[in-house]
């Protein structure tokens, strides 16, 4: 049993490690800016241009908070 619960732990572990990362802020502004294409697109809007709008300010945040660290 001690072994099912270790390996279950692992890949937990890797699955947070893999999308989290090192800085949950920017997972959630990629979760954040998902839903919010997805919403403009329900709402009848063409929302390509919102991604790259949102990776350009996540980078620049996430390249001045490493700056200042």
């Amino acid at each position: 049993m001690d072994l099912a619960w270790s390996w279950l732990r692992g890949f937990a572990l890797f699955w947070y490690h893999f999308l989290i990362g090192d800085d949950w802020l920017l997972a959630a502004a990629v979760v954040a800016g998902l839903v919010l294409t997805a919403l403009l697109r329900a709402g009848g809007v063409k929302a390509w241009w919102l991604q790259p709008l949102l990776v350009l300010a996540v980078v620049g945040v996430s390249l001045r908070r490493a700056h200042r660290a």
